[in-house]
């Protein structure tokens, strides 16, 4: 009988625990990701270049590269200096917009890219997605996954906390982003991955259930493999359907509206999530992601990360011009303005001040 099955894209060694670091050089000894020891190395000026010193005893063969933020232009600049390197792979090592930054030079010179992000900001440390600063504003690029990915929970622990609230809120989102998909399902005909939705759903649901926080090793545990495995789950879907719904579409037009103000994106993506899930009434569930959120010191309320409620009110009315053509709750209801001020009132009765 044929063996009917199919590949999902995703890396060859994924390394969470605390003290992965120490043994990042055995990763890259891997056959499979460098036969030679040549390895492009991008770092940060900030956590990536304070680890520069511990880690390049155990890599003689590598070049660093120091990217001074998360712009096209980095990203393309970055892949201007690695061209004539002869290089087996490059080592992102820092925040969220050095991976992205090394996540697009690596496809613009055909390198695989091994991932070392030092916080857990969002799900981007191991999606097939680079976001990244243009003139426009900020665009997304399609890149491949990371050939491996590496967390120091020691390191992770490091970073601002802020950050570390960030992936909670972005991974919670998972949530309602798959509500979101299954709405587009049952009115617009839009097919589903099952096997996408599963992995994006679960990973929130475990966050969201854990009663652990951040500074447990096992909630950064579980934190971390529900980053990676919403990376892996776009993958699968191939595209950003799993982990981006109506609370997204939320969080780009607070970055659109207001760039200067902008709070972090799983700040945005976790209070989207909560009020997208209330919209579309389920709202027991709406409460209880919002208690967590709140458990975890994560924004609910837009006056806690610093905007009126008339501004969130034009945040929601905008929020569904920022994904033309993806259908959530947003879309669904064609909400007006008078609308969402009465259901955000109801809504901030519902999850209490």
């Amino acid at each position: 009988m044929p063996v009917l099955t199919r590949l999902i894209p995703s890396p060859v060694v994924v390394d969470i625990r605390a003290g992965a670091l120490d043994d990042l050089g055995c990763v890259l000894a891997d056959e499979r990701i460098s036969h030679s020891g040549k390895l492009a190395v991008a770092v940060s000026g900030g956590s990536g270049a304070r680890l520069r010193e511990r880690i390049a005893p155990s890599l003689p063969g590598a070049t660093w590269f120091e990217v001074g933020g998360g712009t096209l232009d980095d990203a393309v600049r970055l892949a201007g200096e690695m061209k004539a390197g002869h290089f087996d792979a490059l080592v992102g090592l820092g925040g969220g917009k050095i991976i992205d930054c090394a996540k697009f030079a690596a496809a613009r010179v055909g390198l695989p890219l091994v991932a070392v992000p030092t916080n857990l900001a969002h799900d981007g440390l191991c999606s097939p997605v680079a976001t990244l600063d243009n003139d426009a504003g900020r665009g997304s690029y399609g890149v491949p996954n990371p050939i491996a990915v590496v967390i120091d929970l020691d390191v992770v622990r490091q970073a601002p906390v802020r950050f570390v609230r960030a992936g909670i809120g972005d991974a919670v989102s998972n949530i309602s982003a798959i509500r979101d998909w299954e709405l587009a399902h049952a009115v617009k005909g839009e097919k589903i991955d099952g096997l996408a939705a599963a992995m994006a759903r679960q990973a929130g649901e475990a966050v969201l259930r854990h009663p652990g926080g951040i500074t447990d090793n096992d909630f950064l545990q579980v934190l971390a493999e529900a980053l990676v495995l919403s990376g892996i789950a776009m993958s699968v879907s191939g595209d950003s359907r799993p982990s981006s719904g109506a609370c997204h579409e939320i969080n780009h037009a607070f970055d659109l509206l207001y760039p200067e103000r902008a709070a972090a994106h799983g700040e945005q993506c976790g209070l989207g999530a909560a009020f997208a899930m209330y919209l579309r009434g389920a709202h027991e569930e709406s409460a209880y992601m919002a208690a967590v959120l709140r458990r975890h010191g994560l924004p609910v309320l837009p006056q806690e990360i610093g905007f009126t409620p008339e501004e969130f009110v034009r945040v929601v009315e905008y929020a569904p011009r920022t994904r033309p053509g993806r259908y959530t709750i947003l879309e669904h209801l064609d909400l007006n303005t008078d609308q969402i001020k009465d259901i955000y009132a109801d809504y901030v009765k519902a999850i209490g001040s």
